[in-house]
């Protein structure tokens, strides 16, 4: 979600909303019956807004992988993450569960998704090892501590 501030989509939303708004009023002023607006309403969300949408939550993940490997966080796990929700939606479609099909999401789907994270995968690598791993191997040290210290505390407890 910090991705979406950064770029700023809340305010192209509501320009976008402020243009669209104006061209359905415009075609109540062409045709006050309102057939033209009738039409008009759903051609531009399926046309423009859902597309625009998933631009924008494309641009998101993008950053917000930039964001993880430059904090340190291994990006290869916004994959995993990913491939495991896809997982889960697959397993519960038998249900009538299943996604609606891209065209008509406000998101991509997950296979879109899991391509971008491969095309954009060598570049936060690259980022999250820059400087010969040194950047980010202080935390990587201090979290391997912090697990086998859980670990052995669980143990304890057990």
């Amino acid at each position: 979600e910090m991705a979406h501030y950064i770029a700023r989509h809340a305010g192209e939303r509501i320009s976008d909303s402020l243009v669209m708004t104006m061209l359905s009023r415009l075609t109540l002023l062409i045709d006050p019956s309102g057939f033209l607006f009738s039409i008009f309403v759903p051609a531009q969300t399926l046309l423009y807004s859902l597309p625009h949408s998933r631009e924008h939550e494309v641009e998101a993940d993008k950053i917000g992988l930039v964001l993880a490997s430059e904090a340190c966080y291994d990006p290869r796990s916004a994959k995993q993450v990913f491939s495991r929700m896809k997982d889960d939606t697959e397993r519960g479609s038998g249900r009538n569960n299943a996604p609606p099909p891209e065209f008509i999401s406000t998101h991509p789907g997950y296979d879109t998704r899991l391509n971008h994270f491969d095309e954009w995968m060598p570049d936060a690598m690259e980022r999250f090892y820059e400087d010969g791993g040194m950047k980010c191997r202080n935390i990587r040290d201090e979290m391997t501590r912090a697990r086998r210290l859980a670990a052995a505390k669980a143990d304890l407890n057990q």
